[in-house]
């Protein structure tokens, strides 16, 4: 019978099973992902998480509970330093799963276990700047549609101001040489007293 088993043996003797322990986690926090069976991932995510919890907060007293499983110093330094602080404001879930299904030898179910990247912040960031607004001026299709439903009579009237419109920058144009040509020989006349 399965009473009180609070965690799963994996099928090896306590010693094995820590040193295994161990060693997936100094590989996990190191490379920050690893492939492995589903139940070595969730045996080690369930240390994974109390550890990154303790890491929060950098004390000695975290560091030597830390440092009883993670012997080597630099993956230490690395949960203290990068990784505690990066989830200082998430309160928990720092480790996710992803199925790549069955292995071919044994058809064990292979997973991998990374750390959760910041991607609260990110979609924070989405929502405040993309909402409605972005999804309405995305929609050129609804404009055009809008375009084409204005009545006959608006789009007379628009077609009237649009001739009065070309007639005023016909003039304006007719007007604008002749000033610019006025302008050079004035330019110029001054250039020549200049040299002279």
């Amino acid at each position: 019978m399965k009473h009180k088993i609070g965690y799963n043996r994996l099928g090896r003797k306590t010693a094995h099973r820590k040193a295994m322990t161990r060693n997936m986690l100094t590989s996990l926090f190191k490379h920050e992902r690893i492939r492995t069976t589903k139940a070595k991932a969730l045996a080690v995510r369930r240390t994974a998480e109390k550890m990154i919890t303790r890491a929060k907060l950098d004390s000695v007293h975290n560091r030597r509970i830390v440092g009883k499983d993670i012997k080597d110093q630099a993956v230490l330094a690395k949960i203290f330093t990068e990784i505690g602080p990066r989830f200082k404001e998430r309160p928990g879930g720092y480790t996710r799963v992803l199925k790549l299904g069955p292995r071919p030898s044994d058809a064990a179910e292979m997973v991998i276990l990374e750390l959760v990247a910041e991607e609260v912040e990110e979609k924070k960031g989405k929502k405040k700047s993309g909402g409605k607004t972005a999804k309405k001026e995305s929609s050129p299709a609804k404009k055009q549609a809008k375009a084409k439903a204005v009545p006959e009579s608006d789009a007379e009237t628009a077609d009237a101001t649009e001739t009065t419109d070309t007639v005023e920058a016909t003039e304006a144009a007719a007007e604008a040489p002749a000033e610019e040509a006025e302008a050079p020989t004035e330019e110029g006349s001054s250039e020549d007293t200049e040299k002279g």
